[in-house]
C-alpha cells in the first residue's frame, strides 16, 4: 500500500508541511518586508543622495514605534472596522493594515530626500506605525491559527519568512533601484504585502479566536487596554514570569553586541567576517530555527525552552574561548556556528512560549507587550556600556560575565517549572485546548 509521501516524512519534518506552518511562513514574509524598508535600503538610498551622517542616523527613530505598537493593539483587538468586519475581526484588519503599508511605502516612493527631507522623515515614520499595525495582526492571525502542538514549528516557519521577506525585498529595493529609479523600487517591493494576504484568505478568520467581552459606555477605551493586562496579572506566577521575560536575553544580548569589536580586536580581515559571521552564521542560524520547531514538537514547551536557555548561555563560553586564544579561523567557524545554532532554537521556542502565554481573548494586546518586553532590557544596554565593561574587564572577563548574567534568567525558569507557574500561567485556551483527536497538546514533563 503506497502512503501519500507527506505521511512518509519522519513526523519532526511532516509538521512542516501542513496548512497552518506554511501559512505562518508567508505571514513572516510579510511582516519582514517593512521594517527593511526603512532600514538599511533607506540607508542606502540616502547615502546615495548625500544626505549627512547625522540626518542618516536620526531615521533610526522610525524603528522606535515597534517597541511601542502594545499602545494601539488594543484597538486591533477590539475595535471593529466599519464596512469590511464581515470578513471577520483579524481578516479586516489584515486587509485595512495592509493597505496601510502600501500607501506609507507610496509616500516614501515619492519623496526625495536632496529636496524633501521632511516629507521622507514622515514617510519612513508613517511606515513604521504601518508595519508595526501590520506586525500586530499578523502576530495575532499566527497564533489563534495554529495549533498548541505546532506553535515551536509555525514560530520556526513565521522566522524563516521574516528572514525570506526582508532579504528579498531589501535585495530587490537595490537591485530595481540601480537599474530604474528608488520610486519604482519602493513602489514594485509594495507586493510583498501579499504573502499575508494569502495566507489570511486561504486559512479564513482563526476559529479559535476568543472575541473580548463586549464594553459599553465611557470605559471601553480604559477597559480596552486594562483588561489584557489586568488578566495577564490575575495569573499564578504572571510577575515571576514578566521578570523572567525581561531577564532571559540579557546575557545572549550583550555577547552578540560586541562581537564585531571582538573580531576587529582579533585582527580577522573582512572576507574573514562575511564567510564566517555573515556567510555561515546566516545558515547556522536557519538550521537553528529548524531544530528549534522540531525540539517544540517533539519534547514539548517545557523541556524545549529549558534546553534553548542552556544553550544560549553555554554559548557565550564559546566567545571567551575565541578572546583567549586569539586569530583562529576554525574556531571563529566553531563559535559562530554554535552561537547562531542556539539563537534560532531560542528564537523558536521561546517566542513559541510568549505565544502560549496569550489569551486568545487578547491575542494582539498580550502579544505586543510581551515582545516588547522580551527586547526592552537589551536595548537599553547600549553599545558604550558594553564597550565600557570590556574596557574594564577584558574580552575573556567580559564573555564570562555574559554567561553569569545569563543564569539568572536560567535559575527563575527552572523555579517556575518546579512550581507549576509555567503552566498554570499560561493563557486560559492552552490549559485545556485539544488536538483534532481530542487528545491534551503536550507540553512537556
Amino acid at each position: 500500500m503506497n502512503l501519500p509521501w507527506r505521511d512518509r516524512l519522519p513526523a519532526g519534518l511532516r509538521a512542516y508541511t501542513e496548512r497552518e506552518p506554511l501559512a505562518a511562513l508567508l505571514l513572516g514574509m510579510s511582516s519582514g518586508f517593512p521594517y527593511a524598508m526603512i532600514g538599511a535600503t533607506l540607508t542606502t538610498r540616502l547615502a546615495q543622495d548625500g544626505i549627512d551622517k547625522r540626518s542618516v542616523t536620526a531615521f533610526s527613530l522610525a524603528f522606535l514605534v515597534y517597541n511601542l505598537k502594545f499602545l494601539w493593539a488594543p484597538l486591533i483587538d477590539s475595535g471593529r472596522l466599519p464596512g469590511i468586519s464581515h470578513l471577520g475581526q483579524r481578516l479586516s484588519w489584515l486587509c485595512v493594515t495592509a493597505a496601510m503599508v502600501v500607501l506609507a511605502l507610496s509616500a516614501l516612493a515619492f519623496g526625495d530626500p536632496r529636496t524633501e527631507l521632511g516629507w521622507v522623515a514622515m514617510a519612513a515614520v508613517a511606515v513604521g506605525v504601518a508595519g508595526a499595525s501590520f506586525d500586530i495582526v499578523i502576530d495575532a492571525f499566527r497564533i489563534e491559527s495554529l495549533r498548541s502542538d505546532q506553535l515551536g514549528i509555525g514560530s520556526g516557519m513565521s522566522q524563516y519568512g521574516w528572514r525570506i521577506g526582508s532579504v528579498a525585498a531589501g535585495s530587490l529595493a537595490l537591485l530595481v533601484a540601480m537599474h530604474s529609479s528608488w520610486t519604482v523600487s519602493y513602489l514594485l517591493c509594495a507586493v510583498f504585502v501579499l504573502p499575508a494576504l494569502v495566507a489570511g484568505f486561504w486559512l479564513g478568520e482563526p476559529t479559535r479566536r476568543r472575541p473580548a467581552l463586549p464594553v459599553r459606555g465611557m470605559s471601553a477605551l480604559w477597559s480596552s487596554i486594562s483588561g489584557p493586562i489586568r488578566e495577564f496579572f490575575q495569573r499564578h506566577g504572571a510577575w515571576l514570569v514578566l521578570l523572567f521575560v525581561l531577564l532571559h536575553k540579557i546575557g545572549d544580548t550583550l555577547a552578540n553586541l560586541t562581537l564585531r569589536l571582538l573580531l576587529n580586536d582579533l585582527g580577522f580581515s573582512n572576507e574573514e567576517i562575511a564567510t564566517w559571521d555573515v556567510g555561515l552564521g546566516f545558515f547556522a542560524y536557519l538550521a537553528g530555527i529548524f531544530l528549534g520547531g522540531v525540539l517544540y514538537s517533539t519534547v514539548g514547551m517545557k523541556r524545549s525552552v529549558l534546553l534553548a536557555l542552556i544553550l544560549m548561555a553555554v554559548s557565550n563560553l564559546s566567545f571567551a574561548w575565541l578572546a583567549a586564544n586569539g586569530h583562529s579561523n576554525a574556531l571563529l567557524a566553531f563559535t559562530i556556528g554554535f552561537e547562531n545554532i542556539a539563537s534560532g532554537v531560542g528564537g523558536v521556542v521561546v517566542v513559541a512560549y510568549l505565544s502560549a502565554l496569550c489569551n486568545l481573548a487578547f491575542t494582539a494586546t498580550q502579544f505586543a507587550l510581551l515582545s516588547a518586553a522580551a527586547s526592552v532590557v537589551g536595548r537599553l544596554i547600549t553599545g558604550t556600556t558594553a564597550g565600557q565593561m570590556i574596557e574594564s574587564f577584558g574580552y575573556v572577563n567580559f564573555y564570562l560575565f555574559t554567561t553569569v548574567i545569563a543564569l539568572p534568567g536560567l535559575l527563575l525558569y527552572l523555579y517556575l517549572l518546579r512550581s507549576g507557574a509555567v503552566e498554570l500561567s499560561l493563557g486560559h485556551h492552552r490549559t485545556t485546548s485539544t488536538s483534532s483527536d481530542g487528545a491534551p497538546h503536550r507540553l512537556g514533563g
